[in-house]
C-alpha cells in the first residue's frame, strides 16, 4: 500500500505572536483539521502534558494539495495562549478531527475553555458502518493508501522537531480534512461501505452505490 504525506506547507509555531498571526489566519478558512500529540511516557504513573497542536487548511485550489498549510503551535513552549482558546472555542468554521474528545480533553489539562462545534470523523464513520475507525484504517479503506505511525511515540517536547515528525504530525491533520471531505461526498451521492465477507483479506472494503 503507497504511503501517502502532507504534501503542502509547514509552519512550527513557538512564541506567543507567531501564534496570534496564525490563528488571525485560519479564522479566516471555511474548514480546518485538528489533531494533537503528547510525549510518551514510558514510567508507570507518569504523565507528559499535550505538547502539539496541528491545525491544518486545505488549498484554496480545487486539486492542488501543494497549497495546503499546517501550523504546529508547540504547546510545550507557548502553552496554551488566548488566541488558540479563541479558535478552539469558534463555532463558524467547519473544524474536523477524529477521537477528538481525547484531544480536547487533554488540550483543556492545559487550560480549560468551552469548545466550540467540532466534527468527529469516527461519528461518521460510525453512522456509515465502518467498524476500523482509527486514523490510519479509515484512510487505508477509503483511499488505499498507507498513513505511517512510526513517529507516534517519540520525543514531541524535543528541542527541535524532526523533519519526519512535522511530516507526521501534518499528515494527521490534513488527513482529517480529506476523510471528511470523501465521507461528505459517498454520503451525498448515495455510496456506503460494503464489508468483503470473512474469507477475504481483513480490513478490505470496497464502495457500492445505494
Amino acid at each position: 500500500m503507497p504511503r501517502v504525506l502532507f504534501p503542502g506547507r509547514i509552519k512550527v509555531i513557538v512564541s506567543e505572536s507567531e501564534a496570534e498571526r496564525a490563528v488571525k489566519f485560519l479564522l479566516k478558512q471555511p474548514i480546518l483539521g485538528f489533531d494533537t500529540e503528547t510525549r510518551p511516557s514510558f514510567t508507570q504513573g507518569k504523565q507528559y502534558k499535550v505538547a502539539l497542536l496541528q491545525v491544518c487548511c486545505p488549498s484554496p485550489s480545487e486539486g492542488k494539495e501543494s497549497g495546503s498549510i499546517c501550523f504546529l503551535f508547540r504547546l510545550n513552549r507557548i502553552g496554551l495562549p488566548q488566541c488558540l482558546i479563541k479558535l478552539l472555542e469558534d463555532t463558524r468554521i467547519t473544524k474536523i478531527g477524529l477521537s477528538w474528545h481525547d484531544d480536547l480533553r487533554a488540550l483543556k489539562g492545559r487550560k480549560q475553555f468551552r469548545a466550540g462545534t467540532f466534527v468527529e470523523l469516527q461519528d461518521i464513520a460510525g453512522q456509515m458502518g465502518i467498524v476500523d475507525i482509527s486514523l490510519q484504517k479509515l484512510y487505508a479503506n477509503i483511499f488505499g493508501q498507507k498513513i505511517s505511525k512510526s513517529q507516534q511515540l517519540s520525543n514531541w517536547e524535543a528541542d527541535n522537531l524532526s523533519e519526519a515528525q512535522m511530516q507526521y504530525a501534518a499528515t494527521d491533520a490534513w488527513a482529517c480534512i480529506k476523510l471528511y471531505k470523501e465521507m461528505m461526498q459517498m454520503i451525498e451521492k448515495g455510496f456506503q461501505l460494503e464489508v468483503r465477507p470473512p474469507s477475504d483479506s481483513p480490513g478490505e472494503v470496497e464502495n457500492s452505490k445505494i
